[in-house]
């Protein structure tokens, strides 16, 4: 809330409020020195296949399920949040210290349900919370902002039995709109030295909805046909 003041900017009905990871992990204190880490026999081991140092390795493991895909350079885990991602999500960028690193929240859905009580108590308003993590893309080049914890908001448009401008009966389509919303505030927050931990996205017409969760985001396991061994 200060720095909306110190911003003159006031919180209006319905805003949606994009806050990333790092800034929701280090108030949280989610914040680790790897020389402080005393990596495991498998992390060494790992760490020799992908070479990467094997304390970050270590902290991989303990936030991850399992190891999805791993090469030189790469660890791709599904996170013990359910969340597929390199690295368990770990980021070493925009926290002081070359040596720290920062993890994902503990429950991001709770983080971002706790930032909307309080916004909405201060504010009288309405208010949708997007917590958001930069992702590659199996498929495409690029990384993109995704949620990793919402509150207030439908996160996912769902459009099947809808029709398209010619009659067509929708079968499939339902829009990842926690998603997009994410994307189009990293136009504004940046992934370097811009330094804003968030934004504001004012004027979309979104679903409100109190029981929600980023994992309605997540594609079922057995559903999956990238972590599926080919017949």
């Amino acid at each position: 809330m200060q720095a909306l003041k110190n911003q003159k900017i006031s919180l209006k009905e319905k805003d949606v409020i994009v806050i990333t990871h790092v800034a929701v992990s280090k108030a949280e204190g989610n914040v680790v020195n790897l020389d402080e880490v005393s990596p495991s026999k498998k992390a060494w081991e790992i760490a020799k296949k992908t070479e990467k140092d094997p304390a970050l390795v270590e902290i991989i493991l303990r936030e991850s399920k399992e190891i999805v895909r791993m090469r030189r350079n790469s660890i791709i885990t599904e996170h013990n949040n359910g969340m597929v991602c390199a690295n368990a999500g770990i980021d070493r960028s925009n926290i002081k210290g070359e040596r720290n690193v920062v993890l994902l929240p503990n429950d991001a859905n709770a983080s971002a349900r706790k930032i909307k009580q309080e916004l909405e108590t201060m504010t009288d308003c309405n208010l949708a919370i997007i917590i958001s993590d930069t992702h590659g893309r199996p498929l495409r080049k690029g990384e993109i902002n995704v949620t990793i914890g919402v509150a207030g908001i439908k996160p996912i448009r769902d459009r099947r039995g809808e029709k398209d401008l010619f009659g067509y009966v929708l079968r499939m389509k339902q829009t990842a709109i926690a998603d997009e919303l994410a994307s189009a505030a990293e136009l504004v927050i940046g992934q370097a030295n811009e330094g804003i931990p968030a934004a504001i996205i004012r004027g979309y017409n979104y679903q409100i909805s109190e029981n929600v969760s980023a994992n309605e985001l997540a594609r079922p396991k057995e559903k999956d046909l990238f972590r599926q061994k080919s017949s």
